[in-house]
C-alpha cells in the first residue's frame, strides 16, 4: 500500500463553511491544519448555500503550510455526495483531503474514494485528494481496523468523543473532557476507542487525531486531555478555537532535549552499525530497535517542524 504523504498535524482547527471571516483567520493562524467544515458547524439550511464559500476560500486565500481539509456531512444525509462534487469539481486543486465523519465500515471510505477517482478524472487534477475518517460511532470503533485498510487515500483516523458518546449511549457533560462520570469508572473511559484507533493507524502506516476539547476557557482540562492524547501515540488533536493552537501544538511538538536525545542515538547507531558493532550504548544506556524507530520519528517530526516555520511569513 502507497504510504500517505508526510504531514504535520500536531493541530487542526475547525472552522464553520458559513463564516467566511473565521476562515481567512484560520488560514493565517498557528493551526498545521485548517478543516473547513460543511457537518456540525453549518446548519441545515445553510449548507448548500455555504459550498459556494468553501470554494471562494480555497481559491482565493493563501494558507502557506497549512493543510486543507473540507469536512462534508455524513454519507447517510443528502449533503454529502453535492458537498463532494460542488467543492471539488470547482477547487479540488487547492484541498489536500477530505474529512468524512461518523465513518461506519470500510464501504463508506470505499464509496468517497471512488468518487473522488471520477472528479479528479473529469477535471484533470494531477494530483490525488486524500480522505481522513472520523470514529465516533459504535459500528465505526468495530470496524476500525477493515477502515483502516480500506484505501489507498485514506491518511488518518480520527477520535470524535461526542458523537462516540450518543452512539454508546454514554453519558456524557463535556466533549473532549472529564466529568463525574469518569469519576465513577474505574479507568480512562475512552482508552479502549483511542487505542484502537492507534493501533489501526499504525498498523496501515496512517496518522491518528484526537478529537476536540469543547470548553476552551478550561486551560487545564485541555492540557490534561492533550497530555493523555499524547501519551497513547496520537499525532495531534482537533482544536475549535484560535486559543487552543499554541498549547496543543507544544504538547505534540519534540522538546529541544527529547531532539537531542534523539540525535544521539542515531548518531550512536550508525557509528555501531559501522564498525559491525550490535551493541549500542548512550550515555550508559543500552539502545534497541526500538529506540533507533522512535529516534527517527522525533527526527522527522522535528524535521517537518522546522520546514513548516521557515515557510511561515
Amino acid at each position: 500500500m502507497t504510504a500517505p504523504p508526510e504531514r504535520l498535524c500536531r493541530s487542526t482547527l475547525y472552522v464553520p463553511a458559513s463564516r467566511p471571516d473565521m476562515v481567512a483567520k484560520a488560514a493565517a493562524s498557528a493551526a498545521d491544519a485548517v478543516c473547513i467544515d460543511l457537518e456540525d458547524a453549518v446548519a441545515p439550511d445553510q449548507k448548500e448555500t455555504s459550498r459556494a464559500a468553501v470554494v471562494r476560500a480555497l481559491t482565493t486565500l493563501e494558507f502557506g503550510h497549512r493543510t486543507r481539509l473540507v469536512r462534508i456531512n455524513g454519507l447517510d444525509t443528502p449533503f454529502a455526495y453535492r458537498d463532494l462534487i460542488d467543492v471539488l469539481e470547482a477547487a479540488g486543486a487547492h484541498v489536500d483531503a477530505v474529512m468524512v465523519p461518523k465513518a461506519r465500515g470500510p464501504d463508506d471510505i470505499r464509496f468517497v474514494a471512488t468518487l473522488l477517482g471520477q472528479i479528479e478524472a473529469r477535471m484533470g487534477f494531477s494530483r490525488p485528494i486524500g480522505i481522513e475518517a472520523q470514529i465516533e460511532t459504535a459500528a465505526g470503533f468495530l470496524w476500525v481496523r477493515e477502515i483502516a485498510a480500506s484505501s489507498e487515500r485514506l491518511e488518518a483516523l480520527i477520535f470524535g468523543s461526542g458523537d462516540y458518546a450518543a452512539s454508546m449511549r454514554m453519558p456524557l457533560a463535556d466533549i473532549g473532557g472529564m466529568d463525574e462520570h469518569d469519576a465513577a469508572y474505574p479507568g480512562h473511559r475512552w482508552h479502549a476507542v483511542m487505542h484502537g484507533i492507534v493501533a489501526a493507524a499504525r498498523a496501515n502506516g496512517l496518522r491518528a487525531i484526537d478529537g476536540p476539547f469543547a470548553n476552551f476557557k478550561d486551560e487545564a482540562g485541555l492540557a490534561r486531555a492533550t497530555a493523555t492524547a499524547r501519551a497513547l501515540g496520537f499525532d495531534g488533536k482537533q482544536c475549535i478555537h484560535p486559543a487552543q493552537l499554541a498549547p496543543v501544538n507544544a504538547t505534540f511538538s519534540p522538546p529541544a532535549a527529547e531532539i537531542e536525545w534523539a540525535r544521539a542515538v542515531v548518531a550512536a547507531y550508525r557509528a555501531a552499525t559501522q564498525t559491525g558493532h550490535g551493541a549500542v550504548a548512550v550515555n550508559g544506556k543500552m539502545i534497541d530497535a526500538a529506540n533507533i524507530r522512535m529516534a527517527e520519528t522525533t527526527l522527522r517530526r522535528a524535521e517537518l517542524m522546522a520546514a513548516n516555520a521557515r515557510e511561515t511569513p
